[in-house]
């Protein structure tokens, strides 16, 4: 198992499903603070088109096939997860699967290393990259 912080350290381009446009939610503030740490953010969200000037994608399938995906962090009710990991699986991308704080579904952990994907559960993204700053 790799290590949360060689993780960040080793990745560039993070997908963010269910990235909102509303200043007040928590995958809005994570990929602002994302944003200013470096990183390269992809927004996965079919009720928007931009958000901070960079093209919302409907789903994860439709991002560039060009576009190569680090982590996929998820902000998506757990119930909605298993279809994410699915969609994420026939990709044919290996990216490492970030589910945030507060979303559990262990079916789709499960299918997730089964097929051989890295899994990080519970955590928040930005939390962690923080904490790893100091």
């Amino acid at each position: 198992m790799i290590s949360v912080e060689n993780i960040l350290k080793k990745s560039k381009n993070i997908a963010i499903i269910g990235l909102s446009d509303k200043p007040n939610r928590p995958s809005y503030q994570v990929a602002e603070y994302l944003i200013s740490q470096g990183f390269n953010i992809i927004p996965v969200n079919p009720t928007i088109n931009f958000v901070f000037g960079l093209k919302s994608y409907p789903s994860f399938s439709d991002i560039p096939k060009d576009i190569k995906i680090d982590i996929v962090d998820i902000f998506r009710k757990s119930d909605q997860v298993l279809l994410i990991v699915e969609e994420i699986i026939k990709s044919k991308q290996k990216p490492i699967i970030w589910f945030q704080e507060g979303i559990l579904n262990l079916e789709a952990e499960k299918l997730a290393k089964k097929n051989g994907f890295e899994v990080i559960n519970g955590l928040c993204l930005m939390k962690t990259h923080q904490k790893d700053l100091k």
